[in-house]
């Protein structure tokens, strides 16, 4: 059903599978009494319900808290940390600051438009090794189809710093022997031995981890979005501090301008008759 009919039967009332709140009352969220369910809950017990509809264990949400603190990095250079601390220098508010540093990450290569693609890929190749498949016809098919693998390679450096703590952690909380951990890591070596010098990236090693806990690409893309906040609040503070204007000045020398020569404007003239 389309138009005014359909229109009609959300006039006035707000029809919503996830949850609401009576005021003064309580709070639902998917079903769950929100102050009853949660009470002893961490906050990303409440973050990632929200998003999949299940509750994790204890172990698995430690994964998770740690995969957003090993990328939270408080460096203005980067990217989204840039607008937050620009936003900082020119005395915006924080709440702004960081929402602009926010869908800023969501950058189609090195941000989070990469978290859906990397988590299709390795479901899909687990689906396909699983039907016999081999590792080389999955990353030759996916480099035949798409010139790339999403989770493999990055821009600056092949080594990822980040990768060897998190791994540590991987071991300790027990998650080595998940069936997509496993296949990513098998495809990190067919990609090292071979000629492409593709190594896993901590996107790939993290949408590895959350397909084996159950998440869909879009359950990926939505957890991991804030995985760089946990560094822009301290870039925006920073700029803040210091004097309105002095984060990244760019001198006029050393912009590269191919318009129009200098003009000469006469003088002597009112403004609405002056000419070039």
């Amino acid at each position: 059903m389309r138009g005014p009919d359909f229109l009609d039967q959300s006039v006035g009332k707000l029809k919503s599978a996830v949850g609401g709140f009576v005021p003064g009352s309580h709070a639902t969220t998917r079903g769950c009494d929100l102050h009853e369910a949660f009470r002893d809950a961490v906050w990303m017990d409440v973050f990632v319900y929200g998003i999949t509809g299940r509750r994790l264990t204890e172990a698995q949400l430690r994964l998770l808290d740690t995969i957003w603190a090993y990328t939270s990095y408080p460096d203005s250079r980067l990217w989204n940390n840039r607008v937050a601390a620009l936003a900082g220098t020119t005395r915006s508010t924080g709440v702004l600051a960081m929402a602009g540093a926010l869908a800023a990450s969501e950058a189609a290569i090195f941000g989070g438009g990469v978290y859906t693609a990397a988590a299709t890929f390795i479901q899909r190749a687990h689906k396909a090794v699983a039907h016999g498949a081999s590792i080389e016809q999955v990353v030759r098919q996916e480099l035949d189809s798409r010139r790339g693998i999403a989770g493999y390679g990055r821009p600056l450096t092949s080594k990822d710093e980040r990768l060897a703590p998190l791994r540590d952690k991987v071991r300790r909380l027990g998650f080595e022997d998940g069936a997509h951990h496993q296949l990513a890591l098998e495809i990190d070596r067919y990609l090292d031995e071979g000629r492409w010098r593709l190594r896993i990236n901590y996107v790939g090693y993290t949408a590895a981890l959350v397909s084996d806990m159950g998440f869909s690409p879009r359950d990926y893309y939505l957890y991991g979005f804030s995985a760089f906040m946990g560094g822009m609040a301290p870039c925006y503070l920073d700029a803040v501090e210091k004097a309105e204007g002095a984060l990244f000045p760019i001198p006029c020398e050393h912009i590269y301008y191919f318009g129009q020569p200098p003009r000469t404007w006469p003088t002597g003239l009112p403004n609405d008759k002056r000419q070039e």
